[in-house]
């Protein structure tokens, strides 16, 4: 139940979008690789790819080590309130 002039399906059209956003960003940065062949050596450091890993992900570029390594440096983007709630206005 949305409140005030949105529409009672405002919330929930807002949670698709955000999904929906989410999931483009997720496939952009994976760039495609699920379509293009499994490495047979880390692009990182050059250390041969298990044929367990290759076979498990398709498209897999780095080793776990490697992976692992670009996993924890990641941060996610910050966002913004599109709700525009006044406290977010105050700040």
């Amino acid at each position: 139940m949305a409140g005030g002039w949105a529409r009672d399906e405002a919330v929930n059209d807002q949670i698709d979008v955000s999904t929906a956003e989410a999931i483009a960003r997720a496939r952009r940065r994976a760039g495609g690789a699920a379509a293009a062949e499994s490495a047979t050596a880390c692009v990182d450091c050059d250390e041969p790819m298990p044929e367990a890993r290759r076979r498990a992900i398709p498209g897999v570029q780095l080793c776990v080590e490697c992976q692992s390594g670009r996993d924890r440096a990641w941060r996610p983007a910050a966002g913004f309130n599109r709700r525009g709630s006044k406290d977010s206005q105050l700040k």
